[in-house]
């Protein structure tokens, strides 16, 4: 068990790296799926048509690894890792502007166009899509964290399933509507799709979670053993406004 001493940070991990990676890559697939269609399950829970945007199918992986981060290498790594993946997202935002921006080749302009590309890709770098990926990722991954923290001490270290469940429930719940809310007011999405997108990602995100419990159970117990680390953060300062 580690202590959760400030020079743990310089601790080296034969893991960490590749789980930062893989995070990330989730991340901004997720959020390009997300602009790119909304998927029709074509059912209905009463008069809300369960439909989703594609990211669903994705992000809630993201929310499996900040468990495994926050429970194996404490709160004070999850926090840094989550930070870079809000940089991760303004970055993408960026790039996909800056080759809306530029010219069309001829050839290109005639087979697919300027405007096709604007209507997918385009939501990419929209202030709208921006705002919202990120004001969601920020509330949702900081609130899932912090419970994961919280639940941890709470239930000295047992019990696992009811801190990757629990802390998902609170923030997929913040994710989900944060994301939604901003992107309806925003107009990304109309907002006669309002409670059939956020009440439909958020039961996906959810059961997701709560199914693969098993693997995430497997890999957190894997790299425990493997990295020789399990943090309780009993004393560390929760604020999300660090990077260290």
């Amino acid at each position: 068990m580690e202590n959760n001493k400030p020079k743990s940070t310089s601790k080296s991990f034969e893991y960490l790296d590749i789980i930062i990676v893989v995070y990330v890559v989730v991340l901004v697939l997720s959020n390009i799926a997300s602009s790119a269609k909304i998927i029709d399950w074509g059912i209905s829970l009463g008069p809300i048509a369960l439909s989703f945007d594609a990211g669903t199918i994705l992000f809630p992986i993201s929310y499996i690894f900040g468990d495994v981060i926050t429970e194996v290498y404490g709160y004070r790594r999850a926090r840094r890792i989550i930070w870079i993946g809000f940089g991760a997202l303004a970055f993408s935002a960026l790039v996909f502007f800056l080759v809306q921006v530029l010219p069309g080749e001829s050839t290109w302009e005639a087979s697919v166009g300027q405007e096709t590309y604007n209507q997918i890709l385009g939501s990419m770098s929209s202030g709208g899509i921006i705002l919202a990926s990120l004001a969601g990722y920020f509330a949702g991954s900081f609130s899932n964290a912090i419970i994961m923290v919280l639940m941890k001490t709470i239930t000295k270290g047992k019990l696992l399933w009811s801190r990757t469940i629990g802390s998902t429930i609170v923030g997929e719940a913040f994710d989900t509507f944060m994301f939604i809310l901003v992107a309806s007011t925003l107009g990304v999405f109309p907002w006669s799709l309002f409670w059939s997108l956020t009440i439909t990602n958020y039961i996906f995100k959810v059961a997701m979670e709560a199914t693969m419990t098993p693997v995430t159970y497997w890999v957190i117990n894997k790299l425990k053993r493997a990295e020789s680390v399990d943090v309780f953060d009993g004393n560390t300062d929760l604020s999300p406004f660090k990077f260290k």
